[in-house]
């Protein structure tokens, strides 16, 4: 047996979590917590990031229903005089300057995120490319949202501004996953008898994927139906030319599907007694939610406060969906201790 102990060097240090020394030097060390992060510190910041995301996709709509999606005309500026709204904008024109302005927030919290998971000690090399790749990827939407001003709120450039959105959340919970202090549940220390096939472990894997794809598939329908329906940001602005009611009966054929391989991975958890069971079950109960918040929004006439909660439950769902693979793959092969 053997044991560790814990030793400082001659400048006061000890190691991190990962028996790694990390002296606090330059800039970042009178900054609480940047001199030399720890693994929580990391993690709080890779919450705040999605978060902060996932906020941001509600503002979005926010924006959207309440037909202020040119409340500023024009972009990088508010108006062609000023970067920010006068009187004559009224309340559209303060709606979306403010969510403009919430991009301002979002990339500081992303350069937040980006100097902790770099500074910190155990920090893989795909979790730096994880958290480069979600910081460049703020600003390059905030162009993407400018390009959807300058076309007049165009429903396939909404679209794709709604999309970019949900991959930054997807990217930030794989950060976030990548970043927790505390172990997941994992296999047995011992592989037995008893011990799933790998056929029965890659299952999971294979059902997780389908799963996470079909969100995707039916998170781009609903822009789809968005852009066919009333909301389209401003009472000026063009409809992709579908039928509503033949788009929406699309996403809904989506959503079944997609709660039938729900319930599938679900099943799959619990039979055989798989580390992914709860967050199946976190899903499955995200899904009924959203599907009854969709169904009502629908026979209600899309009311703003049901069609901004149906947007946020969609980052909600993709956050599940992303989750659920992480852990699958995490857990497809079982950790075995020498004797």
């Amino acid at each position: 047996m053997t044991t560790q102990q814990t030793s400082t060097r001659p400048d006061g240090t000890a190691p991190d979590e990962h028996g790694t020394h990390r002296v606090a030097s330059g800039f970042w060390r009178f900054i609480p917590g940047f001199g030399r992060p720890t693994a929580r510190f990391v993690h709080r910041w890779a919450i705040a990031l999605l978060v902060s995301n996932v906020g941001i996709v509600a503002t979005g709509g926010a924006v959207r229903v309440t037909g202020s999606g040119l409340g500023c005309p024009t972009w990088p500026r508010c108006t062609d005089d000023s970067f920010v709204p006068h009187g004559e904008l009224g309340i559209h024109g303060a709606i979306e300057f403010g969510n403009r302005m919430l991009t301002w927030v979002l990339i500081i919290i992303a350069i937040a995120a980006f100097v902790a998971v770099l500074r910190y000690a155990g920090s893989e090399r795909r979790d730096k490319w994880t958290v480069t790749l979600i910081a460049l990827g703020i600003p390059f939407q905030g162009v993407i949202g400018g390009i959807t001003v300058l076309t007049d709120l165009n429903p396939w450039v909404v679209a794709l501004h709604f999309v970019l959105s949900m991959v930054l959340v997807s990217a930030a919970t794989v950060l976030v996953y990548r970043m927790r202090p505390y172990p997941t549940a994992t296999e047995p220390a011992v592989v037995d008898t008893d011990a799933p096939s790998t056929a029965t472990r890659r299952l999971g894997v294979y059902l997780a994927w389908l799963l996470y794809a079909v969100t995707w598939v039916t998170i781009y329908l609903g822009t789809v139906v968005t852009g066919s329906g009333p909301h389209a940001g401003d009472v000026d602005a063009p409809r992709n030319g579908l039928d509503p009611d033949n788009a929406t009966q699309l996403h809904a054929d989506a959503v079944f599907v997609l709660v039938g391989l729900g319930l599938a991975a679900l099943v799959y958890a619990r039979v055989f007694a798989r580390p992914q069971q709860r967050s199946a079950l976190v899903f499955v109960a995200l899904l009924l939610l959203q599907g009854v918040i969709g169904f009502v929004q629908y026979f209600t006439d899309l009311p703003v406060a049901l069609v901004i909660a149906h947007m946020f439950g969609s980052a909600l769902l993709l956050i599940g969906a992303t989750w659920q693979v992480l852990v699958a793959q995490a857990t497809d092969q079982p950790r075995v201790d020498a004797a």
